[in-house]
């Protein structure tokens, strides 16, 4: 990864902007470089920084483009809340990786680091093809970074913000994969606690791949609250309800309505609005009925983010038998099915 040599005065506001510099050391060297002084030459004499370290800076614009050893940094594949996620070669055995790299303003706080290294090792554990692959945890002087299968693709919000639109049966489909991911999830004791389509990893060839464990590596105690707003169940925005693959499912619901119709079915101008809409009000959609989707498809939305999680399917092996049935075209769901109870089939 080879970033466009900067110009001064953008390195200058680099430096401030990371911190490395206050901002009265900065416009006393920017007044010296309107007279023609040499920016790297004033921070050597000025501020006592040697000529490595200042040609380091600039490589790594101010520790955005990370230097780690042994691999070659080539683009950076997404950002999140804690971490940077990079495509990078392993020089050794020419192997590409996705490397998940803490962010350095966080790499300190130990229940962060705490939880990315946890993270890293749950995934180093698990097998499943639904599920992206870990390989490790590292350190490379104050950098903490873990390795990833790199799969080559985008999430499926990225497909739907670029306009993409689900029909309800590769909807569906969505739901039976990452059901049947989540079930396997549950087998090992991990809860993933931020199910949505922005941690769904489409493949080129198709391959849907679950990413993202690090609220499921969380403290048990803050499990209620975690969570991406729009896709939080109400027990959760609630705050005090503990977490169980029962919030996952509603989450999952509300996943299936957004790739479905398009849109998020609980909008509000901030966070604490739709937290409020989450708990208070009915799932309400003229979509689901206008658009042609089949009875069965509304139930499963329903049922899925029902209000109370007594409502909602009970397990993963249910909400699977139920979907599948669907997709294989068997039209037997008892919609009268009161909550929590099992439908026999004909077998």
């Amino acid at each position: 990864m080879c970033p466009q040599p900067m110009r001064d005065v953008d390195f200058l506001a680099l430096l401030v902007h990371r911190g490395r510099l206050a901002r009265e050391q900065a416009q006393a060297l920017l007044s010296e470089l309107e007279r023609g002084a040499d920016l790297d030459q004033l921070l050597v004499k000025q501020v006592g920084w040697d000529a490595a370290e200042i040609e380091r800076l600039r490589r790594t614009r101010v520790g955005e483009i990370p230097e780690i050893p042994g691999y070659e940094i080539r683009e950076r594949l997404g950002s999140g809340g804690t971490a940077n996620v990079f495509l990078a070669r392993e020089k050794r055995t020419q192997r590409t990786f996705a490397l998940k790299i803490l962010k350095s303003e966080l790499s300190a706080h130990e229940r962060t680091r705490r939880a990315f290294i946890a993270e890293a090792r749950i995934l180093e554990r698990l097998s499943h093809p639904g599920l992206v692959r870990g390989f490790g945890v590292a350190r490379a002087g104050e950098v903490f970074f873990s390795r990833l299968e790199y799969v080559d693709g985008a999430t499926l919000l990225e497909l739907l913000d670029r306009g993409e639109r689900f029909s309800e049966e590769e909807a569906l489909r969505v739901v039976l994969e990452m059901a049947e991911v989540l079930r396997y999830l549950e087998g090992q004791g991990v809860v993933h606690r931020d199910v949505k389509p922005g941690n769904i990893m489409r493949a080129k060839d198709g391959r849907l791949a679950l990413i993202d464990l690090g609220f499921a590596a969380a403290d048990a105690a803050e499990g209620s609250t975690l969570g991406t707003v729009a896709y939080l169940s109400p027990e959760r925005a609630r705050g005090g309800g503990s977490s169980d693959i029962r919030s996952d499912i509603y989450s999952l619901g509300i996943s299936l309505f957004h790739l479905a119709v398009g849109r998020l079915p609980f909008q509000g101008s901030d966070d604490r609005e739709v937290l409020r809409m989450q708990v208070m009000q009915s799932l309400s959609s003229p979509e689901l009925k206008s658009r042609g989707f089949s009875p069965h498809f509304q139930y499963f939305v329903e049922k899925m983010v029902a209000k109370e999680k007594e409502h909602r399917y009970q397990g993963w092996a249910e909400l699977v038998e139920d979907v599948r049935a669907q997709i294989a075209g068997r039209d037997d769901l008892d919609f009268t099915r009161g909550p929590g109870e099992r439908q026999d089939r004909p077998r």
